[in-house]
């Protein structure tokens, strides 16, 4: 059976995150359909899904691997162990889960490929900080790859233009949905939601848009007493965040909570509406969350997102405030609207599957062996 190694970087780096939920799933789905024989090369993490591959192989994860550190030492320790592992060269395709090019020495004559997510850090370079190499790291990688996986026709193109990289080497595979979230009532009456609010979901870094989608829909939450905006997840609000609610008169309108994959079910299935400003995405995991859930999806007309969405998302002008008040509005007003788009995204959904993923990026894995 083809043996596929993975390494530690994703799961150093990410407690939770959208990386990290495609290898777990990716590695999940090629078990148990006996496609593959996966091996994760990690020691230490915290991060949240490793539990979950134990229910496929006990083996793929060690039982004490919790390890509440800082993520720099969790990256040194697993790094150490990761090289050791590539060095020994018992597996036919080695897959890095992100950029580093640490592993390079190490393969001897092993083919690698190279999932690429997004191309945020060369579209957003002032944005980025001048310690990361992310850009210079893929670049490298993108050139010696044997093939590479793009999450998106969206970001197949991106790549291509601003790498340089040959067509021939480069395949689309989609993500599937990961939340299979059951309705519970009683669960989601302790959570104390209000009986009526908006849904963002996830970070609010400056290509996430956040600043300008609440300048958006201020005015709509400001004067609709009881409708609110919950942002699931991201972190705390900044002083800057709580100092512009405060300008805006939303203060006691905006709510931040900390989320796990029920509570994220839930927040999505009792919203009026999901909201996705973003002015660049690589695929968009959130609308098939959205989606699975009953949640009626609104998001920009830029990157990725139309190609994911299709005719089930009611779409905006990211860069414009006006166009994002219009289309929120006219999805909180028209039921039958609503209803349809809901009844679409349930449709849409069964374009996207986790076996499918895994299915076609096992056939990737036999391109690479038999060139």
């Amino acid at each position: 059976m083809l043996k596929v190694l993975y390494d530690h970087q994703c799961f150093s780096n990410q407690e939770y995150g959208g990386v990290s939920r495609y290898y777990t799933e990716l590695i999940r789905h090629l078990k148990q359909n006996n496609l593959a024989q996966p091996e994760l090369a990690i020691k230490y993490s915290n991060n949240q899904y490793l539990d979950s591959l134990t229910e496929v192989d006990a083996r793929l994860v060690l039982s004490n691997y919790q390890f509440k550190g800082k993520k720099l030492l969790l990256d040194l320790l697993n790094r150490r162990n990761s090289t050791k592992i590539i060095s020994k060269r018992n597996y036919d395709i080695f897959h890095p889960t992100y950029y580093h090019p640490y592993f390079l020495n190490y393969l001897g004559n092993r083919p690698f490929v190279i999932t690429v997510h997004d191309m945020t850090h060369e579209l957003f370079p002032d944005k980025m900080s001048k310690w990361d190499k992310s850009s210079e790291h893929k670049k490298l990688l993108v050139e010696k790859a044997k093939r590479i996986i793009c999450v998106s026709n969206n970001t197949r193109n991106d790549l291509i233009k601003l790498l340089k990289v040959e067509e021939a080497k480069v395949k689309v595979i989609y993500h599937g949905n990961s939340l299979n979230y059951k309705r519970d009532i009683h669960f989601e009456s302790s959570l104390n939601l209000p009986s009526k609010y908006i849904l963002y979901v996830g970070s609010r870094k400056y290509y996430k848009n956040f600043v300008l989608m609440i300048k958006a829909l201020s005015d709509l939450i400001r004067d609709k007493n009881s409708i609110k905006l919950i942002c699931a997840g991201g972190g705390k609000f900044s002083v800057d965040e709580i100092k512009l609610f405060s300008e805006l008169k939303i203060s006691d309108k905006v709510v931040q909570i900390s989320v796990n994959d029920k509570i994220l079910g839930a927040l999505y299935s009792n919203s009026l509406c999901f909201v996705f400003p973003s002015l660049y995405e690589g695929f968009g995991m959130p609308i098939l969350e959205a989606f699975s859930c009953g949640s009626p999806v609104i998001c920009s007309n830029s990157s990725s997102l139309p190609e994911i969405a299709g005719e089930a998302a009611e779409y905006f002008d990211p860069k414009h405030l006006q166009s994002i008040r219009n289309a929120v509005e006219i999805v909180l007003t028209d039921i039958n609207k609503r209803e349809k788009m809901i009844s679409l995204g349930f449709q849409r959904l069964k374009k996207f599957s986790w076996n499918n993923s895994a299915f076609q990026t096992f056939e990737l894995y036999k391109e690479c062996l038999n060139d």
